[in-house]
């Protein structure tokens, strides 16, 4: 098939991490098949990050819940997609994720086997985790030729969001956000409590930070603004925007940091993704596994003999994987990079 004919149509993950890194295949797609198409099945509320994405020439919502079966919404889009694509790629290794391309009789549908979807899939692909060790690493593969994604060494290219500056502008007025330079934390971490920092942690650090003439903004969704609250409280230029401000909101808001202090999460790959210096707090999952794509980062990790652990709550029951992270050499690593900063811009 010519490369000018390609309709292409990949199957989206769940998770605002996942959906950055996911623009890893897309740029590799784009690379590959300069004329090609991508539409992007993807959960409604993924829809401003994917229009943040160059590559994506359409999205898709999927109104299917998270855990959710949803037969008759897959079987609506299954057939208002017939005939309109040639290969479809899904990402999530479940059942029900490679439905919409079965349904919707797209001749190419390629993902790694999963769940017995073995009659759903024209090209079952066996994933080596030792090979394909990072979540970004295979997703690009299902973009390669078979032969080409085994050995694994192939480049990653690095997510890149698009920024609105004049939503920007909008934003530092709304919010009454001040003219210091501005440091983003985001304490939320949808897998659990055992990959995040203590608040308590959070909130020394932003004192601190403003001492030093620092704005701060924690930034995450409605559910995490109790724990923002805990953050900001009597911090003058301490702002409180969990749940205030839209996804598409915080990419332009992270563009507009200094650098950024955060756990594990989605907000970290978006923070990667604009560009921001990045502060990574590591506990019971890996930065080898799920690293923020982007060479402008520090990695705080203890590596203790019980990490990674992949729990949502820490087994042993003391955290100490992020108990044991102090403020103190988070601060001063940010301090160091400041000076970095004012070095260059002197030179």
């Amino acid at each position: 098939m010519a490369n000018t004919a390609m309709r292409l149509l990949v199957i989206g993950p769940s998770w605002v991490g996942d959906m950055v890194m996911a623009q890893s295949l897309f740029m590799t797609l784009k690379a590959r098949y300069p004329h090609a198409s991508i539409g992007v099945v993807a959960p409604a509320w993924s829809q401003p990050i994917l229009e943040r994405m160059p590559e994506v020439d359409e999205v898709l919502p999927l109104a299917v819940g998270h855990g959710e079966f949803g037969l008759a919404s897959r079987r609506d889009l299954a057939n208002r997609l017939k005939g309109r694509f040639d290969r479809a790629i899904v990402l999530p290794r479940s059942w029900k994720a490679a439905l919409v391309p079965f349904m919707a009789r797209i001749p190419e549908r390629i993902g790694f086997l999963g769940e017995h979807r073995y009659g759903l899939l024209k090209e079952r692909r066996k994933l080596d985790k030792q090979v394909l060790d990072q979540t970004v690493k295979r997703f690009v593969s299902l973009g390669l030729p078979l032969e080409e994604a085994a050995g694994g060494d192939f480049a990653i290219p690095k997510p890149r969001l698009t920024i609105d500056r004049d939503n920007l502008v909008n934003l530092r007025l709304a919010h009454a956000l001040s003219s210091r330079p501005a440091i983003g934390m985001m304490p939320g971490a949808e897998y659990g409590p055992a990959k995040q920092w203590p608040l308590s942690y959070f909130h020394q650090l932003a004192k601190q930070l403003i001492a030093n003439g620092y704005e701060v903004r924690v930034l995450g969704g409605a559910k995490d603004h109790d724990a923002a609250e805990t953050i900001v409280q009597g911090l003058p230029q301490a702002h409180n925007l969990c749940g205030k401000t839209a996804l598409a909101d915080a990419v332009d808001l992270l563009a507009d940091c200094r650098q950024v202090v955060t756990n594990d999460s989605g907000l970290m790959h978006v923070a990667a993704a604009v560009g921001a210096r990045i502060h990574a707090l590591y506990g019971s999952s890996s930065p080898a596994y799920t690293p923020p794509l982007t060479d402008n980062a520090v990695i705080h990790y203890l590596g203790l003999s019980c990490s990674p652990c992949f729990e949502r709550t820490c087994p042993l029951g003391h955290t100490n994987c992020l108990n044991e992270l102090h403020v103190e050499s988070v601060y001063q690593a940010i301090l160091a990079d400041r000076q970095r900063e004012n070095l260059i811009a002197n030179a």
